[in-house]
């Protein structure tokens, strides 16, 4: 067979489904960073991370320009040998205190920060991982030799039972070989021999979903069995937590390992993995995701150091984007929309059917809104989603208009009915809680009985 051939009949199909690619649109210009032009068509973006809307910021864009004036757009070289700058170790060093940790290193993109996670997962150790994780750190586990055991969402009675299996102490038939939880991943039971070292990988906001990891229950598993937790904070990072430091600061607690990309709230592009001192130096040389790579640009860098600055300097975006983001689910909701567990700025819209999402996609483009549609394998078959995310910098008149486009739209596919339910579950958003407790500068110190998180 040519192997090729798969490529016709796919695209075939998922032309005729969308009738017009939803995905790879180019743009052929932005507008503050809240509007763009899509081969003349200006639709409001609602679909960028850019959560405290810092792209399009003129002190970030001065820094990158400045930066490529004075070191050029590339450095020719893997920071190991020539394409090493102070500008990335302030970067590092500036991540590191931000996130609570002795160092970090930084990577030209946030999918390679979670592949340096690799030299970790040696033979006879074993990974635990919710099911909706991000997939470069599925694919963290793959590049590594450890044994992966993959949890229902969310779900720390099932982590507990694969934990307890790995003790030694189930009886090997926690989890089910092979079955699917509806998102096409296999998820496999337990027959651990206990021998080596343990590590928990979670997002800690869910990419698609949009609601916050149980940090507490799961740091408890961890120390409870002998654990380490990773958690990528790509979505939560300079959007929870007293200073905008992600999931960790939002509950107190310090995961060993952090992650994220820089793409998002530091309006950049790139990566960081931050850790103890002696970790951070392993992996940079034992990585090949870091050693094998060219140096993340002088103008990304620079771009990434400001937006942090930024970031600890002007709460207000933070609450800004919270306050969209209430202001969003709760419209939504109010119209007859689902938005799940969502407690974030990631607003996830029920369609149900990958034909009818692509075409409320397509209608809603055509109504002046950019969203993002989620289909099978991102989600299960039955659970399509329309994923809406506002920044900072969206107008209360463009969150308007959103919201009056996704109710013409939702209407004519029926999605949601003719006139407004008369109630709906509003949706209190995940804020800041107060100062941080002693808990931050060590592990989780609760004991007793895990509680469900409440953001």
């Amino acid at each position: 067979m040519d192997i090729l051939e798969k490529c016709r009949p796919w695209t075939a199909e998922h032309l005729r489904v969308t009738g017009r690619d939803c995905y790879f649109r180019a743009i052929g210009d932005t507008f503050d960073g809240t509007e763009a032009d899509f081969e003349g068509h200006r639709v409001i973006v609602a679909a960028s991370h850019d959560y405290l809307g810092l792209s399009a910021e003129p002190r970030v864009r001065e820094a990158a320009v400045a930066a490529v004036r004075r070191f050029g757009t590339s450095l020719g070289g893997s920071r190991a040998v020539s394409g090493s700058l102070e500008l990335h170790e302030e970067l590092e060093h500036g991540l590191a205190a931000f996130l609570g940790h002795e160092a970090a290193a930084v990577l030209p993109s946030g999918y390679q920060a979670n592949l340096m996670l690799a030299p970790l997962l040696g033979d006879g150790d074993m990974v635990f991982s919710d099911f909706s994780n991000h997939v470069s750190l599925e694919e963290a586990v793959r590049l590594g030799r450890a044994k992966e055991r993959k949890f229902l969402h969310g779900d720390l009675d099932h982590l507990e039972e694969l934990l307890r299996t790995a003790d030694g102490i189930g009886n090997g038939n926690e989890g089910a070989e092979n079955e699917e939880d509806g998102t096409g991943k296999d998820r496999t039971g337990g027959d651990g021999n206990g021998t080596g070292g343990k590590l928990i990988l979670t997002d800690g906001v869910f990419s698609v979903d949009g609601d916050v990891c149980d940090l507490p229950g799961l740091m408890e598993l961890a120390g409870a069995h002998g654990a380490r937790v990773v958690v990528d904070s790509s979505h939560d990072l300079g959007v929870l937590g007293p200073t905008g430091a992600g999931a960790g600061e939002h509950f107190g607690l310090r995961p060993d390992l952090v992650t994220s990309a820089l793409s998002k709230s530091l309006a950049s592009v790139g990566g960081v993995i931050a850790g103890p001192a002696d970790v951070i130096r392993y992996l940079r040389f034992h990585a090949r995701t870091a050693l094998f790579t060219a140096a993340a640009s002088p103008a990304n860098v620079a771009a990434a150091l400001a937006a942090l600055r930024i970031l600890r300097a002007e709460p207000e975006r933070r609450s800004r984007v919270l306050d969209l983001a209430e202001r969003l689910h709760n419209g939504l909701r109010a119209l007859g929309f689902d938005t799940g567990a969502s407690v974030t700025p990631v607003v996830p819209v029920l369609v149900a059917g990958r034909e009818r999402c692509m075409r409320m996609w397509r209608e809603l483009f055509e109504a002046g809104v950019f969203a993002a549609p989620m289909v099978h394998p991102v989600v299960r078959t039955g659970r399509e989603v329309l994923r809406v995310t506002l920044t900072a910098a969206h107008t209360d008149g463009q969150l308007e208009r959103v919201l009056a486009a996704f109710a013409h739209v939702g209407r004519v596919e029926g999605v949601i009915p003719g006139s407004a339910p008369a109630t709906h579950t509003p949706v209190r958003i995940a804020r800041p809680r107060g100062p941080l407790t002693a808990a931050h500068d060590g592990g989780y110190t609760g004991a007793g009985t895990r509680r469900a998180a409440t953001p």
